[in-house]
């Protein structure tokens, strides 16, 4: 009887323990995630930029999608040079994303992370028929 007593306790002791760095694992490993979603949106977007007649709704457009595909919502697509098809053959275009890991957290309030914001870029350079 004993015996089963100290096991309950023992269990007491050790799930929270237990849940706290499962959970922190399972925060951890979303946001590794969302930010390679992040660089492969930023990517896609970049690859769109680079071609002709190509403006920032355009490459907005193709990372926003990649997004979605991926269950990201609420990230922010900014576009350098705004349309990229301003920019002369051979010059960067950079695609910028950001999202707040609170708006793509699995747990309801982040725990271990607060206030961080994912970013990623991705820079080519623009390409062009003549």
């Amino acid at each position: 009887m004993e015996r089963m007593g100290s096991a309950a306790v023992e269990m007491a002791v050790v799930a929270p323990l237990f849940f706290l760095m499962l959970m922190g694992m399972i925060e951890f490993g979303r946001l590794v995630m969302v930010q390679q979603v992040l660089t492969n949106a930023a990517r896609e977007g970049a690859r769109v930029g680079i071609l002709d007649n190509r403006t920032a709704a355009d490459v907005q457009s193709a990372s926003n999608q990649f997004l979605s595909a991926a269950g990201v919502s609420g990230a922010t697509v900014n576009v350098t040079p705004d349309p990229p098809s301003s920019a002369p053959a051979g010059s960067p275009v950079t695609v910028t994303i950001t999202v707040p890991f609170s708006q793509v957290s699995w747990l309801p309030s982040p725990i271990f992370i607060h206030n961080l914001n994912l970013t990623a870029n991705a820079t080519m350079r623009r390409e062009t028929v003549q």
